[in-house]
């Protein structure tokens, strides 16, 4: 596992580089990430390389390094290869035509290769950063003198720096000084133009949706323009800075919630200046820790193909995608970008058929325990999502050929059950379990909390119900069903939470929704297979499988 820091913004004056994602809420359920690779490009421990910028064709990456046989502290290189999966080779300083003797900082090449953006200071290291641009007729041409973006974006005694062009070179993105204004330390801020011949127009703060009290820079624009990734310094991440995004509908929508990245691109250290590759596969990222040095990342981008989360991909998810065919769904909206076009159309089915047949697995950040009960022998349970591993008590039987998603494990209703940790207080917030069944007795706890409450369990007629009730006096009392679970067949049975209602499923259709003001919370541990106080009578007597709790509502 990497352990990385990542380097950030430094004091409002940029004086020096300071060692600088998860929210309780995390990335969209319709993209996650990869594990992260190092580029391999660092010459040593002491060498920094950050905010790289790749190019539309994936075959040059622009970034900052302080390595040796620069002009100044830090210069812009590039590095090149002559394939998307070849390797890289040696990166070349762009000079001094561009470089200075003091250092540059943010990097960003444009769509069509022709206009490099990156921020510098004229007159020292300790002064104010503007923004410059420098361009070259075609590709193989020399660059030319770069060009301040004059006194509309560039405010006198504000530090503007780490710019991101669109690929319509239309808006730049790149991050601003207090002094400027705004919600915090360092803002994102936005200037537009009409062509790409036309003055930029003042700068506008993307508000409160994407800014916080706190820094908030380093932007990195998607190429079809609705994800902006970006790094802050907010409390609630994983490490000192992480990477977040904020998305939004149409290019001419507003910015929703930023959400953390999650811990597969974050760590306990830092990550920064985030990058995304022109077909949105890839993010690159810069990242630093004191026992592998600095060095630049990337991580594959993954649409969520697998819509039921069975682990594969097959009709199934395609009868989901063409119920959503002509909608905006998120869930389904997976192409051409991972995180989808707004629409679910043709693009969608192509990525979803390019998986298909085959088994996968991903990373749901809101999937806070896993037991499949695959095992075929032991008296542990593992946790496939966390760490919540929990020991099989009594006589329970594997049965590895009898499960909905392969193994299961069968119930004697005398004293077999699963016990877990604490994973989860009911009254902490939205939550969902889920699991499947197949028992023909009625009046049997699936699923409960230690000190708490039954939460998923069938009553004496065998209808499913939920015990989970609010403080108080005014408890709301049971939810029950009126559809029947023990009846000798397979039934997927959930509950979900959503902050106000109670809502049963069974076989992925509500069954029961109720309003309460909330619910009884307790710290105990979970059972699998019997009620909250290990009663005589609710030992559940049959087959479980699949097991699945989330920190989020699931609509199956």
């Amino acid at each position: 596992m990497r352990n990385v820091r990542a380097f950030g913004i430094g004091s409002c004056c940029l004086g020096t580089l300071m060692c600088m994602l998860v929210l309780g809420q995390n990335a969209r359920a319709d993209f996650t990430f990869g594990e992260p690779v190092n580029l391999g490009l660092a010459l040593d421990h002491s060498d920094r390389e950050f905010s790289p910028s790749i190019s539309a064709d994936g075959l040059s990456l622009y970034f900052l390094s302080d390595r040796p046989g620069g002009v100044g502290w830090l210069d812009i290189w590039v590095a090149t290869r002559e394939t998307i999966d070849g390797p890289w080779g040696e990166p070349v300083n762009l000079g001094p035509t561009i470089n200075t003797p003091i250092s540059e900082w943010g990097v960003s090449i444009s769509y069509d290769g022709l206009s490099l953006y990156f921020d510098t200071s004229e007159t020292g290291l300790m002064s104010i950063n503007d923004l410059w641009i420098v361009t070259r007729a075609t590709t193989d041409d020399d660059w030319n003198h770069p060009v301040s973006l004059g006194a509309t974006v560039n405010r006198s005694m504000t530090d503007d720096f780490s710019p991101s062009i669109s690929s319509d070179g239309l808006s730049l993105y790149f991050t601003s000084c207090p002094a400027r204004g705004g919600h915090g330390g360092y803002d994102l801020w936005v200037a537009t133009r009409g062509t790409t011949d036309s003055d930029w127009r003042s700068p506008v703060n993307l508000g409160p949706m994407v800014n916080s009290a706190h820094l908030d820079g380093t932007p990195g624009i998607s190429a079809d323009g609705r994800a902006l990734f970006f790094v802050s310094r907010r409390p609630d991440g994983y490490g000192s800075d992480d990477i977040w995004v904020t998305m939004r509908e149409t290019t001419d929508a507003p910015w929703e919630d930023a959400v953390n990245l999650g811990s597969i691109i974050n760590s306990a250290e830092s990550e920064s200046w985030p990058n995304v590759s022109a077909d949105g596969s890839t993010l690159f990222f810069n990242a630093y820790s004191s026992d592998v040095g600095g060095g630049l990342w990337q991580a594959p981008i993954l649409p969520i193909v697998d819509f039921t989360r069975d682990n594969k991909v097959d009709t199934k998810d395609l009868t989901i995608l063409i119920e959503h065919w002509g909608q905006n769904e998120p869930s389904v909206d997976i192409g051409p970008m991972p995180w989808g076009d707004g629409v679910v159309d043709a693009a969608d089915l192509e990525v979803l058929m390019s998986y298909w047949g085959q088994e996968v697995y991903v990373y749901d950040p809101h999937l806070l325990a896993h037991w499949k009960l695959d095992e075929t022998e032991g008296d542990v349970a593992y946790d496939s999502a966390a760490e919540n591993d929990a020991v099989v008590m009594g006589d329970a039987v594997w049965q590895p050929e009898a499960g909905q998603n392969d193994g299961v494990l069968q119930f004697d209703g005398i004293d077999d059950y699963i016990n877990t940790g604490l994973v989860l207080n009911p009254a902490d917030g939205v939550f969902s379990v889920f699991a499947w069944i197949k028992s023909s007795v009625p009046d049997q706890v699936i699923f409960s909390q230690a000190d708490g409450a039954d939460w998923l369990l069938s009553d004496a007629q065998g209808y499913l119900m939920t015990n989970l009730v609010s403080a108080g006096r005014r408890s709301g009392g049971p939810l029950v069903s009126a559809t029947i679970v023990a009846d000798s067949n397979w039934h997927r049975v959930g509950f979900a939470w959503d902050g106000t209602d109670r809502i049963l499923y069974i076989d992925d259709t509500e069954v029961a929704r109720d309003t309460l003001g909330g619910l009884k919370g307790s710290d105990g541990g979970l059972y699998i297979g019997v009620g909250k106080g290990l009663e005589a009578g609710t030992f559940c007597s049959g087959l479980i499988d699949d097991v699945r709790i989330y920190d989020r509502v699931i609509v199956p």
